[in-house]
């Protein structure tokens, strides 16, 4: 963050000008879609609603994840290095 002075008809103001942050490494999903965040949820939900089921009727719960669902089931399928990403691809 950078900090600068703008002088305008006798006014002094302080902006502050935010630089853009970007990843470090150019690696993407692979997939159309822009967010997982919807597998995750439901994903979450089936979780629970299976270990609140196990711990009534008694048995250990479960405790991996993926016993539910895998990555395999959600939008995006993988992740891929790009080797030579635009600018506008490593933006956050």
């Amino acid at each position: 963050m950078k900090i600068t002075n703008i002088h305008e008809k006798n006014q002094l103001y302080l902006c502050l000008i935010m630089s853009r942050s970007g990843k470090k490494t150019p690696i993407f999903g692979f997939s159309t879609s822009d967010s997982e965040k919807k597998d995750k949820r439901m994903a979450n939900r089936s979780f629970r609603h299976k270990a609140k089921q196990q711990i009534k009727t008694g048995k250990e719960p479960v405790t991996d994840m993926n016993e539910i669902i895998t990555t395999w089931d959600m939008s995006k399928d993988a992740k891929r290095y790009i080797k030579k990403p635009t600018p506008k691809q490593m933006r956050k």
